[in-house]
């Protein structure tokens, strides 16, 4: 129902003032308007917002200052009065780009102007006869007949009803999606990208363009064809004797003639649109004009048939082109003497000549080609006649001797004026070369920028324009087979009838009405197409999608493509090369369908996802109706010709995955946006209902990221790292925090988005960035561990760098926030991945030659240990390296036993690795473990009761480490001289040995203990923590320095938060010595199964 405004007056001067702003908005352009850039080159994305707001002039902010509106005064930067509004949308005009004419005048100075006309057609000029006049073409003149007699008046039914069928469920679902707002100029290309988004739309659109491009070839080969064959017959180039040659004259004939006639269009194109467009009133005269004849000619039959006699040599139909009379023999002064028909079939012109056989067993019959529409005939011709290659034209219900010659390539001997078959004929076949008749129902919204009503002329004007072809082409089947005799209508060329276009011999009040009218009618569609495939071309090259055919955006000054005619003339030259309309058919109704195909497609997903801005103005459709027209299309694709169709669909598929992988990303609104949308919070539901089972577990990973002063990117390595584990699989989240309140670093925030998302790009990393503020740190990752993720797309693992300076950062920030972010992980039962030295790792674009990925498999919690190194190799960059996997077997452990334990294990969980087992013995704890713990226990009580400053920090605290660095160097030396303190199996004699040996160490260490007193008051607990990160180091160093990677597991921190520090110090002498190491945490389920 229609909605009611009330214009409140405020004051006079608020009313001047507005009308003085009005007259400002009225020089918006209508770029502005649509909320698509100005630019030509369409490089950027279209905005999303309403046109209308954000557009108010900065210069008239001051005009509200002390008005009533005062209370809005704030807004009136992004929201516009509604005066303004309602003003820009009376002066909004919606031009065409570049298919209105450019009129240029000369002024008095010389300068040339260009003057634009507004939309002004209505929907009969506008969109209806256009339509009928591309619909209406060639297939109509010089192949309706041919396809009545073929197929009979039911296959021709059947054939018409199918495809007006689809163009009407098609035109439809136009019809909807044209209405939904403003068309701007672009038309179906226009609808089906913005629908369906720049993947489909361009791949579409494309196709749109060759398929309009091939129209063009089809039409100037009817042009040439109808030149050659009923004109100027004379005027063929190639000619030849032979019957068998003469049709590949023929095909070369056509491409001479129909190149010469590509480039006169093209230059008449080249010149100007306007001429084109001035002889479109001329050219549609002559399709109107033709069809009145041929309904003129069917309403003369009934009164009195024309005189087309056809000669039949028993059954078969013969060509008269070359005799005069339809007899073998005539009598002249009483003499008997042989016609020209006899000198066809014999030998020689006397009586006695020896003739061909089936001439001499039957007669010679002259009948009627158009006997009338009550002639009855329509009985005869109601069923096909379908044959191969070189199948003579034959009568039926004709008596006839039969004579082993019916096949015209079988036969040998002197050439017979019989009629046969060009081509081998079925169903399938004629439904591809019927289709391009019903194409053209684009043409009305190809115009949306030149009507006045866009939204109400598109669908009364092509609905009632395909209803009224529709009815044209239903009468001629069935008026073709009530009127013309079945051997002339399967007379593709009109043999029988002496060269005449079989279509005009019905026709009235002459057969030279149809032939002008088709040969002008044919000239003007190809003229048609020339002109619009370009533009075509250029508007998907403006939207910059198809990063390649931005060059043929450009054009001359006043717009006209000139770079796309060219491409437009070069692809129409392969269809005229082909020269066959038959074979050329085909082709184009394969892009035509798979343009309609996108058409329904478009609406029905529109309809289903009940989209808010899917408001269609016209009411008459359904998804079950696109449905249906998306599978006819589809349908009739493959009836035509099932391997055009899948050569169609593989270059619209090609063109689809190029335009995903390069080309621009538009956000357009489109319905596939939407669709994914859908099935996400459909998936989302479905995930949240149980967590995935073991066997579906794969790392989901949270990239949490350190960016540096300029907000870029500290550690881009980390997400090479995340690229190798995950290969774009799974949920990658890449977020970092940034510390202040959102009002003060929203644009820092924003910047920083920005740069996460270029290291993402350029490091290959497939997922989703989030930066947030927070008032600090630790309080920002804690939120992220928290809430990052939404539903069952939630991250399970968190990545994350060693922090490398821990020791030197002021207030020991760095250490909490890492340990912190290790607690929750471990309570929020999430995995955890630190790596260190994350600037050591590989790159995406390496690749490591041999080597190995090292597993130290020390307790079991989870078997994500297991899991990350065949994840990591499946990646380019490790596929070379070996995984071995070292486990610590204990005193008491027998070693044997858990190597073949472990490779029975490695065997069923289906890992190709080496196995081997470490036994570590419980030796006594040595001087320099005591020494580091004592260095470690006194540098953190000085921290805690001084209050250094951070040079003296620092320096301390390198200091604490270069001795730490020169203990345990010297620590190595004596591992490496002295090999015997690991042992790689367990005997009886070496666990004799070993308990005297742990006896006497015993008694030193005592001994020890007197010397230095101090070491007594060490906490007992850090002492053995210290022991076991010292030992298990010296183990991993040993086996493992040379390694590519090293996997370990990562102890927890203290439940006691006072030892934070201590902690630190243990991992660092867990890792030390060791280039790329990744801790592993596990979440505490089961990662990993043996089981299928």
């Amino acid at each position: 129902m229609p909605t009611n405004f009330t214009v409140v007056p405020v004051e006079d001067n608020i009313a001047s003032g507005q009308e003085g702003a009005a007259e400002g908005d009225a020089y918006d352009s209508a770029e502005e308007l649509s909320g698509r850039p100005s630019s030509v080159t369409g490089a950027e994305t279209p905005r999303e917002n309403s046109p209308f707001i954000n557009s108010i002039d900065p210069d008239r902010h001051s005009y509200y200052d002390g008005k009533n509106m005062a209370l809005f005064e704030e807004e009136m930067d992004s929201a516009p009065m509604v005066s303004s509004l309602l003003n820009k949308l009376a002066n909004y005009t919606n031009l065409t780009q570049g298919v209105v004419e450019h009129e240029e005048d000369e002024t008095e100075d010389g300068v040339k102007k260009v003057t634009v006309k507004g939309p002004q057609m209505g929907t009969f000029i506008g969109v209806y006869l256009p339509c009928v006049q591309n619909i209406l073409g060639v297939i109509l003149f010089l192949r309706l007949t041919w396809i009545v007699g073929t197929a009979g008046i039911m296959g021709s039914l059947a054939i018409v009803f199918m495809c007006c069928t689809c163009t009407m469920l098609t035109a439809i679902s136009m019809s909807a999606i044209a209405t939904n707002g403003v068309v701007p100029a672009g038309g179906s290309y226009y609808m089906i990208s913005r629908s369906l988004g720049p993947e489909f739309g361009g791949a579409v659109g494309l196709c749109f363009y060759l398929g309009t491009t091939f129209a063009g070839s089809l039409y100037i080969l009817g042009t040439i064809e109808i030149l050659l064959t009923y004109i100027v017959p004379n005027a063929a180039l190639f000619v030849s004797e032979k019957p068998e040659g003469q049709q590949n004259a023929m095909l070369n004939n056509m491409r001479v003639y129909g190149t010469c006639c590509l480039v006169l269009m093209a230059l008449v194109v080249f010149v100007g649109v306007k001429y084109v467009n001035k002889l479109a009133l001329v050219f549609l005269s002559c399709v109107v004009l033709s069809i009145m004849a041929i309904y003129a000619g069917v309403i003369k039959t009934i009164i009195e048939p024309p005189d087309f006699p056809i000669c039949l040599l028993g059954n078969r139909s013969l060509q008269n082109c070359d005799f005069d009379l339809c007899q073998k023999l005539e009598v002249v002064n009483n003499v008997t003497k042989t016609t020209q028909l006899w000198g066809l079939f014999c030998n020689n012109t006397t009586v006695d000549a020896t003739c061909d056989d089936y001439f001499n067993l039957n007669n010679v019959t002259e009948i009627q080609g158009i006997p009338g529409l009550l002639s009855g005939v329509i009985s005869d011709n109601m069923w096909g006649d379908y044959g191969p290659n070189g199948m003579l034209v034959e009568k039926k219900n004709q008596p006839s001797i039969p004579a082993d010659d019916k096949f015209e390539d079988k036969y040998e001997g002197p050439p017979r004026p019989y009629v046969f078959n060009d081509i081998a004929t079925c169903f399938t076949l004629l439904v591809g070369i019927y289709f391009p008749s019903v194409t053209g129902i684009m043409a009305g919204s190809n115009r949306s920028g030149d009507l006045r009503d866009a939204q109400r002329s598109i669908p009364i004007g092509t609905i009632v324009a395909i209803a009224t072809t529709s009815f044209i082409y239903i009468s001629c089947v069935v008026l073709f087979g009530a009127c013309i005799e079945g051997v002339v209508l399967r007379d593709k060329f009109g043999d029988s009838v002496k060269r005449n276009l079989v279509i005009g011999t019905l026709s009235w009040p002459s057969p030279w009405v149809i032939v002008i009218g088709s040969f002008f009618s044919c000239c003007g569609a190809g003229l048609q197409s020339l002109t619009g495939a370009p533009r075509l071309l250029q508007a998907i090259a403006r939207d910059s999608i198809v990063p390649f055919l931005q060059v043929f955006g450009h054009g001359k000054s006043n717009g006209e493509p000139t770079w796309a005619l060219l491409l437009t003339a070069g692809i129409c030259e392969i269809g005229i090369l082909i020269a066959s309309l038959d074979l050329v058919a085909p082709i184009l109704s394969m892009f035509f369908l798979m343009c309609y195909l996108f058409v329904n497609l478009a609406c029905a997903v529109q309809t289903l996802l009940r989209t808010p801005n899917w408001r269609p103005r016209f009411k008459f459709y359904h998804w079950t109706l696109s449905f249906l027209g998306m599978s006819l299309c589809l349908s009739l694709m493959f009836i035509s010709s099932w391997y055009y169709a899948l050569v169609a669909m593989l270059i619209a598929g090609c063109i689809y995955k190029y335009i995903e992988y390069r080309g621009a990303e538009k956000e357009w609104g489109d319905g596939i946006r939407g669709l994914s949308l859908n099935a996400a919070h459909y998936a989302l539901v479905k995930l949240e209902e149980a967590p995935p089972h073991t066997k579906n577990w794969r790392p989901q990973i949270l990239v949490l990221l350190k960016l540096d002063t300029d907000l870029a990117v500290k550690h881009p390595r980390l997400l090479s790292l995340t690229t190798q584990l995950k290969a774009g699989k799974g949920l990658t989240i890449v977020s970092s925090v940034l510390e202040g309140t959102y009002m003060t670093r929203r644009a820092d925030a924003k910047q920083s988005e920005q740069n996460v998302r270029a290291t993402m790009s350029s490091e290959r990393t497939k997922g989703f960035s989030h930066v947030v503020v927070s008032s600090n740190l630790r309080d920002g990752f804690s939120h992220l561990i928290q809430s990052a993720g939404l539903g069952g797309m939630k991250h399970n693992t968190v990545l994350m760098a060693w922090p490398v300076n821990w020791k030197q950062a002021e207030n020991s920030l760095c250490c909490q926030n890492f340990i912190e972010t290790v607690r929750e992980t471990t309570a929020a039962h999430q995995c955890l991945l630190v790596a260190k030295n994350i600037d050591h790792f590989p790159a995406n674009n390496e690749c490591l030659n041999g080597g190995t990925i090292d597993v130290w498999w020390i307790v079991h919690d989870g078997g994500l240990l297991m899991l990350l190194p065949f994840l990591i190799r499946q990646h380019k960059v490790w596929r070379k390296c070996k995984m071995r996997i070292f486990t610590v077997a204990h005193l008491d452990d027998n070693s044997i036993q858990m190597k073949k334990d472990l490779q029975k294990f490695m065997y069923h969980l289906r890992l190709d690795a080496e196995v081997e087992v470490v036994e570590m013995h419980e030796s006594d704890i040595s001087a320099f473990t005591y020494e580091k713990t004592l260095v470690m226990e006194q540098r953190s009580q000085m921290l805690k009761q001084m209050q250094l400053s951070k040079t003296e920090r620092e320096r301390e605290a390198q200091l604490i480490h270069d001795r730490n660095t020169k203990a345990h160097a010297s620590l190595n030396d004596r591992a490496t001289t002295s090999p015997d303190r690991v042992h790689m199996t367990w005997t009886k004699e070496k666990l004799v040995a070993e308990r005297n040996r742990n006896r006497e160490a015993s008694m030193a260490v005592r001994d020890m203990f007197n010397m230095k007193p101090e070491w007594e008051n060490l906490n007992q607990s850090n002492v053995r923590r210290m022991h076991t990160a010292v030992k298990l180091n010296e183990v991993v160093v040993s086996k493992s320095q040379g390694s590519q990677l090293v996997l370990l597991n990562m102890p927890g921190p203290p439940k006691n938060r006072g030892g934070d520090e201590n902690y630190m110090e243990f991992l660092e002498v867990l890792i030390e010595g060791l280039d790329r190491v990744l801790l592993v945490r596990g979440g505490g389920r089961e990662v990993i199964t043996i089981y299928s």
